[in-house]
């Protein structure tokens, strides 16, 4: 099995259903690519993606009754999960997805819209994407800014919910907020070592060490520009050494999957925070999902051995789940 921590697979269906009026599209756009790739699962989240972030209330609202539609057409091949015996039951083959919501400005100080998100099915949260919110503050945000009164409450509520907290994208301050008042394991879904690349988005060795303290973990992104510096070295061998980095650091059971893969997502929301001109956002050999069975061939040949892959691949995200989720 192979699991990715982040994918915005929502955020495609939501577009080619209002734009294209297309139905079904994870079985026409996406299916074939999960099984070439041989990845039975992920988190996919609701993300406010740009320009619709200039009312994020509507647009997750559009997000989710495109999901829910897509969920019944998907039925047979798409399993919605609330806890790790769903995560676990391997005699079901459909992809096993697991909702999250990627940042949660569109509550505002609403913290009791979290109940009625899990009630829908979400089980995993971070509390911002780049931006400052009502709640903490994103990597483009304030360096001085950290989580607010109504952060902590709504750390609190995910933690008492019984879903996963995701501390990507936050800037160091909102970062060390967040550490300071859970009780539980946290995750980074989709960052990777700021030792192997000096990107904002990416972690520091002292994070690291806080987030496997918790019990918790780190989801490798192939992003490129979160991969390395160098355009020679933004491809596989390149995220192997942060993989390689983060198991020597803090050890090989809080890292994973966070691929993040931008292949699909619509020019107009890209070009907001990725330069068009640059090649693909996704690394050299790992642009898109089915070309993860090469990062696995990747990982073999640098001396992973197949109990540390299968940790990578989906067994630390099952003890996590299992920590966190009701």
């Amino acid at each position: 099995m192979i699991f990715d921590g982040h994918t915005d697979i929502w955020t495609d269906i939501t577009n080619k259903y209002i734009v294209n009026n297309m139905k079904d599209v994870f079985r026409k756009n996406h299916f074939k690519k999960f099984n070439a790739g041989n990845v039975n699962g992920g988190i996919f989240v609701i993300w406010v993606d740009p320009p619709y972030d200039i009312d994020p209330a509507h647009r997750v609202t559009q997000v989710i009754e495109c999901m829910q539609r897509e969920i019944k057409y998907a039925q047979d091949i798409l399993n919605v999960i609330k806890n790790h015996e769903d995560y676990f039951k391997i005699e079901d083959t459909r992809i096993k997805v697991l909702i999250g919501m990627e940042g949660l400005s569109h509550i505002d100080t609403n913290i009791t819209l979290l109940q009625q998100y899990y009630e829908l099915g979400v089980r995993h949260a971070s509390l911002t994407w780049n931006e400052e919110n009502k709640l903490a503050t994103g990597v483009l945000g304030d360096k001085n800014r950290g989580l607010t009164s109504d952060g902590c409450l709504a750390v609190k509520e995910i933690e008492r919910l019984g879903m996963l907290l995701d501390v990507s994208h936050l800037n160091n301050r909102s970062f060390w907020d967040v550490v300071d008042i859970v009780s539980k394991p946290i995750i980074a879904s989709h960052s990777n070592t700021h030792a192997l690349c000096a990107h904002d988005r990416n972690l520091n060795d002292l994070q690291l060490k806080s987030i496997a303290d918790s019990g918790g973990l780190v989801g490798v992104n192939s992003f490129r520009t979160f991969v390395h510096r160098s355009r020679n070295k933004q491809n596989i061998d390149g995220l192997v050494e942060h993989i390689q980095y983060i198991a020597n650091l803090i050890g090989i059971d809080h890292v994973a999957f966070g691929f993040d893969f931008c292949d699909y997502i619509d020019n107009t929301t890209l070009n907001s925070f990725y330069d068009s001109a640059e090649p693909s956002p996704g690394i050299d050999g790992l642009n898109e999902v089915s070309q993860v069975n090469d990062l696995i061939t990747a990982l073999r040949n640098a001396g992973f051995t197949k109990d540390e892959i299968e940790k990578i691949t989906y067994k630390n995200y099952g003890r996590v789940m299992k920590a966190v989720l009701k």
